[in-house]
């Protein structure tokens, strides 16, 4: 058991300056401001600095980092993506894998299955194949497919927690009663839906949007379309692609007045060469050029093709934009955790495990720590 003094620790209500935070084993003990008081264990307290103490990031869409990917059937290459993606503060995370064959989905999920199994990552997270054409982004289009019940059935296992389906597709609504049917969440993403389709979607248990705004129909004052009916449902989760150039942050401050903090999950959506020079890399089967982080198709619709961003500074840029600590916490660890039931991290409490992360006054992380252990 450790207690750390430390500048101010964010819980799930506040920020406690000049605080205090005691580990034991895997888990958060207690903690509290030194004014209070602090806990006579015997042992001196460990003096951590002036940081701010946030709970680790829960990252549920990320591709791949550090010149890696998810989409592979090395597990070698998977936990390298996990590694890096640590160190930014993420201790936990959804693989998400881009558009493939069926038989190649099959492959890698049972691949990052072991991952799963070693405590390496949360889940599988399929973005493809059952999306709409004309809103496929950085997927290989020739690949898609709607999502017939046989083809559904084929991808999913234990391992896959969450399937991006387009409603408007052939099956699509049957698709996401039978992703949900098996225990998973249906997201509603690289869509070209109306408004009705897309709350038909949600009527059919969906509860998640795909990155929101991005590979959507855009919104219009005569047709809200998908935008607009994620914007109006309460039972669907907002992912957000906080990095300044998927989306102006005005419109990020819009997302936030309509739907508020409980329903929007900053995500990175992050590529192979995320942390990597400008160059050329692959996301799945697709070539893509990053110039100053920013990461695009070389070839046809040269759409943004994911992103180079980590969760650290999509969470410095939430509070740089004026989101309190307590808001931009809940954002980037607390809303998506709860949406899927993973209730033993997401925020620092009594109990919950000690997934921590430092930041500095410009929050930069400083170090991170993950299930009571400090990593390298």
């Amino acid at each position: 058991m450790t207690t750390y003094r430390v500048g101010r620790v964010v819980t799930p209500d506040d920020v406690l300056e000049n605080a205090w935070i005691q580990v034991e084993g895997e888990d958060v003990r207690a903690f509290g401001r030194r004014s209070e008081g602090m806990p006579a264990d015997g042992k001196r307290p460990e003096d951590l600095g002036d940081v701010t103490v946030v709970p680790g990031f829960v990252d549920i869409h990320t591709h791949g980092g550090g010149g890696s990917s998810y989409s592979t059937t090395d597990p070698e290459e998977a936990r390298k993506v996990a590694a890096f993606h640590a160190k930014h503060g993420t201790t936990t995370t959804l693989a998400s894998l881009v558009t493939a064959s069926l038989d190649e989905l099959v492959d890698q999920t049972a691949c990052l299955a072991e991952l799963i199994t070693d405590g390496v990552i949360a889940g599988v997270h399929l973005e493809g194949p059952f999306l709409s054409e004309a809103r496929c982004g950085a997927h290989e289009p020739t690949l898609l497919r709607p999502p017939l019940k046989d083809d559904v059935a084929k991808v999913l296992s234990d391992a896959v927690r969450m399937v991006t389906i387009a409603p408007e597709l052939e099956n699509g609504l049957d698709a996401i009663r039978q992703v949900v049917d098996a225990g998973a969440i249906a997201a509603l993403g690289h869509t070209d839906a109306t408004y009705e389709q897309m709350i038909a979607g949600a009527d059919a248990g969906a509860t998640v949007a795909t990155h929101l705004f991005n590979g959507m129909r855009p919104f219009h004052h005569r047709d809200p379309g998908p935008v607009g009916a994620a914007l109006n449902d309460e039972r669907l989760l907002l992912e957000v692609i906080n990095d300044g150039m998927h989306l102006d942050p005005q419109v990020v401050r819009v997302a936030l007045a309509a739907a508020g903090v409980n329903r929007i999950a900053l995500i990175t959506d992050a590529m192979a060469a995320t942390g990597m020079p400008n160059g050329r890399y692959m996301i799945g089967s697709l070539e893509v050029d990053v110039t100053d982080g920013l990461a695009t198709l070389v070839h046809g619709s040269h759409s943004i093709a994911g992103s180079t961003l980590t969760m650290d500074v999509a969470f410095r840029n939430a509070v740089t934009a004026g989101t309190s600590l307590v808001d931009a916490s809940r954002m980037a660890s607390t809303t998506p955790a709860q949406t899927f039931g993973w209730y033993d991290v997401g925020s620092i409490e009594t109990g919950k495990r000690a997934d921590l992360v430092l930041l500095d006054d410009e929050y930069a992380v400083q170090k991170v720590m993950r299930a009571g252990s400090w990593l390298d």
